[in-house]
């Protein structure tokens, strides 16, 4: 038998338009709007929190001084429209 999890009301006022399509979305998946809701929720959730990871993993680099320099950057850039791009920098 499986315990069930355990849960917690959240209120959120929400745009009308924004509701509107939580409720369309709901009726063209056949899911409920609460579904709808924490499925996105927990999609923001782990966005956010992957862009937090990767924010301090860029600030290590760059304490630890590993970081390429704008005008190699713009060079390589520039360079991918050549038929000769430059190989990417490291």
């Amino acid at each position: 038998m499986t315990c069930p999890i355990e849960t917690r009301v959240i209120t959120a006022h929400v745009p009308v338009q924004l509701a509107k399509k939580v409720d369309q979305l709901a009726e063209r998946v056949g899911r409920s709007k609460d579904w709808i809701v924490k499925q996105a929720l927990a999609a923001w959730i782990d966005q956010a929190e992957e862009r937090s990871r990767l924010t301090l993993e860029a600030l290590a680099d760059v304490d630890a001084g590993r970081v390429i320099d704008h005008q190699t950057v713009q060079a390589w850039a520039g360079s991918l429209s050549t038929d000769n791009p430059l190989p990417v920098p490291r």
